[in-house]
């Protein structure tokens, strides 16, 4: 029986002026990746988009830096704020 890799779960937050293609550009990277999105959270409030996203990168074609390099350069373009961190640091950073 192969081992089956486990899920290694990172989360990305979005936030910015909210406009076409957020999250068409974001889905593209994870999907050329082969990075599974598991959920999503995505609320406008007054123009201003705030997205959060759970995504599975145990069989990322990329590694972690190669990740941040391509969000990075969504959030230039974009002028977007996108951060991206393991789960566990995003829970301990977000407990009340």
């Amino acid at each position: 029986m192969a081992s089956k890799k486990q899920s290694q779960i990172c989360i990305i937050t979005i936030t910015g002026k909210d406009r076409v293609g957020i999250i068409a550009n974001i889905a593209n990277v994870m999907a050329k990746a082969n990075i599974n999105i598991v959920d999503v959270n995505q609320k406008i409030m007054e123009n201003y988009f705030v997205m959060t996203m759970a995504v599975d990168i145990a069989k990322s074609a990329i590694s972690i830096p190669q990740i941040h390099k391509h969000l990075d350069k969504i959030a230039d373009q974009m002028k977007l704020k996108i951060t991206f961190q393991d789960e566990i640091i995003f829970k301990m950073m977000h407990r009340v």
